[in-house]
């Protein structure tokens, strides 16, 4: 008897739990879903609201596979929200009301035939029609990125009466670069490895493809390059071409394109041919053919992504042609396919007496004008690399003739990896809202890359994308936000900054006024926070060198002297910087003498780029009050400070967070304050070498030597 009564208490205990975590299915939340959380809605009164609005899905017209999606979506998104199914019924199924109509509508002003139009054939509209909620758009892609739209709205606990939402992507093609290699490595990756399983395709679909798809076009992203820039040519053989196409099949019900990062000798590794001159009549009929065969593989290919002539890489200079000659060679054998050519700009030569800073500037600008017009040249944000902080590049507004995709990197190379909380849609925001004076005041970078500047029929955006095999996709589970504000910015890059990181902790993290506020605001000045402790004042590339881990900025010697730290900031014992000034480099002179008025002054540059352009005197006083070193030093010491208090306002939260996710970042929280401590005093107790004065008060000397720091960066450099 006693027995029997244990088993019973066991069983209802049981059952107790198991009621307990259908009601709260956000327990143990591993980060798997994403932004896509579609959890139950707590408040009864308002989850009764949304399902009087959404009680069935009906598709006008033809079900294509994209419009498909999105009722699936639709569906799974409702379930999860609203406790109970929706339906899919037939458009006409008795004029019923209270659901939600998917429907193709071109509008008048948008010809879903002219290519130029593309941004205006994805924009959406979500409104109220005869007590039913339509979901319309000029094309399936359209009606995809409006659904995401509605559930947004749901999700974010947002009013469906009188529902009016409408909005066009700023910027045609938004991608996501993947530095994924065919062994399964990630260049530069933190999360795991490759989420592409390449000896299982093309038979074995992972169903993670569907679900990086989902999340991509939840976003508005509506291209992938799905392999390194530091290419390897078994991509174009057939072999490949076929894994290839097995993603971009589960990619196209998404609205999303496959593109493909290309190995400059491949007609010689793959092609047998002696040369890959981009003007011998061999290499470009090879890559015609080349093309043609993709094209008849995977009918919806984007195109080509290329890193020529750089960093080791192959590229047409080996022959005597520029940029501009490979490029075109691409472009012509595209011929009538639909798809782009994107040459990134990223290009410098080892020079120990130039400066990195106007390498790429001096190559690419004297061609502006030359590119074909399915060629665009990709730019990254700034003219070093990656860098926390970068003045905008000088290459934005000086090739007018040219359209420029902006590059940027989500995976944290230079930010902390993924054990460092830094936000990056603020950086992102600080480039677009850049002004570049080309066309007078209000030149932004923004209007430079969506074409609008210089009238361009053709515009895109990428983001290196900081993804991989983690269970959570991003490593840090903070990491998400990065993926998840691109897509939002690529969209529509006049969101602000908070609006995103309120949006995208609603959906991912909880719904709970005040805990969201609290981690917006930390994920709005982690990216600060990040610069004052490792870089301020425009301090940059003084990272540990090769696995760019840690602080080294005693690195004098490298593979070639741009890699070194000591080429970048210049100390010796009359101050820090490098001089970027008429007096220097003058790479200050490839800006517009607005920005050379404002950034070429000590006293009118901003604190953020004052050692990005000048050697300052350790004496100087700055508009603080305190001098350089008082600055820097307040500067290192404060930002140790705010990770402090990063890690206290998440503790507030903890309540309204589950409690798995919140012990992980609580973790990597303090990962990041030890990290912190090390770059501080690595680098106040460097410089202390140059400036020979004390650390003003009320800091303290580090209670470690310099040499002692340089032990622990040494352990990160063993192989």
């Amino acid at each position: 008897m006693s027995s029997s009564i244990n088993r019973s208490f066991l069983l209802a205990k049981l059952l107790l739990l198991l009621l307990v975590v259908a009601a709260h299915p956000s327990v143990a939340d591993d980060g798997y879903r994403l932004w896509l959380k579609y959890d139950l809605i707590q408040d009864a009164a308002q989850r009764k609201g949304y399902q009087r609005a959404a009680q069935f899905v009906a598709i006008e017209g033809t079900a294509s596979p994209v419009l498909q999606s999105a009722a699936k979506e639709l569906q799974l998104g409702l379930k999860g929200l609203l406790g109970q199914p929706v339906p899919v019924v037939a458009a006409n199924a008795g004029k019923k009301q209270g659901g939600i109509i998917l429907r193709v509508a071109n509008a008048a002003n948008v010809s879903v035939t002219d290519p130029t139009a593309q941004q205006n054939r994805e924009g959406y509209r979500v409104f109220v029609e005869q007590r039913n909620i339509v979901v319309s758009g000029p094309t399936d892609a359209a009606v995809l990125y409006g659904t995401f739209a509605l559930l947004r709205q749901i999700q974010t606990r947002q009013p469906l009466t009188n529902l009016a939402l409408t909005s066009t992507p700023k910027i045609q093609y938004r991608l996501l670069n993947h530095w994924d290699n065919p062994n399964g490595t990630v260049e530069r990756g933190y999360a795991g490895s490759s989420i592409w399983k390449w000896y299982e395709l093309p038979e074995l679909l992972d169903p993670r493809y569907e679900d990086y798809a989902r999340a991509n076009a939840s976003i508005g992203i509506n291209g992938v390059v799905i392999n390194n820039v530091n290419a390897s040519a078994r991509y174009l053989t057939p072999e490949y071409l076929r894994k290839v196409a097995a993603l971009a099949g589960v990619f196209r019900a998404y609205g999303i394109r496959v593109y493909l990062s290309v190995f400059w000798a491949a007609p010689k590794t793959v092609g047998g041919l002696p040369t890959s001159d981009p003007l011998d009549p061999r290499v470009r009929r090879w890559w015609t053919d080349k093309t043609n065969e993709i094209y008849q593989t995977i009918p919806d290919f984007g195109g080509f992504l290329v890193k020529a002539n750089s960093e080791g890489e192959p590229g047409p200079q080996d022959y005597g042609r520029n940029h501009a000659e490979g490029a075109n060679m691409l472009a012509e054998a595209l011929g009538q396919h639909d798809g782009i050519v994107m040459w990134r700009a990223f290009v410098y030569k080892a020079n120990s007496n130039g400066d990195r800073f106007k390498e790429a500037y001096e190559e690419f600008k004297p061609l502006d004008g030359k590119f074909a017009s399915k060629a665009l040249v990709q730019v990254k944000n700034g003219p070093i690399d990656f860098q926390s902080r970068e003045p905008f590049h000088p290459l934005f507004g000086a090739m007018p003739s040219t359209p420029l995709v902006l590059e940027v990197q989500l995976t944290q190379e230079y930010l902390g990896f993924a054990t460092h909380l830094v936000y990056l849609a603020p950086l992102i925001k600080e480039c677009l809202e850049a002004d570049t004076y080309a066309k007078g005041k209000g030149s932004t970078v923004a209007k430079v890359v969506d074409g609008s500047l210089d009238n361009h029929k053709i515009s895109g955006i990428a983001g290196v994308a900081n993804i991989g095999s983690d269970r959570n996709w991003t490593g840090h589970p903070m990491g998400q936000a990065n993926w998840y504000s691109f897509g939002r910015l690529a969209w529509d890059y006049t969101l602000s900054a908070e609006t995103i990181a309120q949006e995208w902790t609603r959906m991912t993290l909880t719904t709970e006024p005040q805990a969201v506020n609290t981690i917006a605001d930390v994920l709005v000045k982690s990216r600060d926070i990040y610069v004052r402790y490792t870089t301020p004042l425009g301090l940059h590339h003084i990272m540990g060198q090769s696995i760019h881990f840690g602080p080294e900025p005693w690195l004098s010697k490298s593979a070639r002297p741009d890699w070194t730290a000591i080429y970048y900031h210049k100390a010796d014992s009359i101050g820090l910087g490098f001089n970027r000034t008429a007096t220097g480099s003058n790479a200050l002179a490839l800006y517009k003498p607005e920005v050379q008025k404002e950034w070429g002054n000590p006293q009118t540059c901003p604190p953020d780029y004052l050692l990005w352009f000048h050697h300052v005197p350790w004496k100087q006083t700055m508009s603080t009050g305190r001098t350089l070193w008082n600055e820097i030093c307040y500067r290192y010491y404060t930002g140790v400070d705010s990770v402090t208090w990063m890690q206290q306002r998440w503790e507030q939260v903890k309540p309204s967070i589950d409690p798995v996710l919140h012990a992980d970042i609580t973790a990597r929280l303090q990962i990041q304050h030890k990290e912190a401590i090390w770059w501080r005093d690595a680098c106040v107790l460097y410089f202390q070498s140059f400036s020979r004065q004390r650390i003003p008060a009320p800091f303290t000397q580090p209670d470690r030597s310099l040499e002692a720091v340089k032990q622990i960066v040494d352990i990160y450099q063993m192989r």
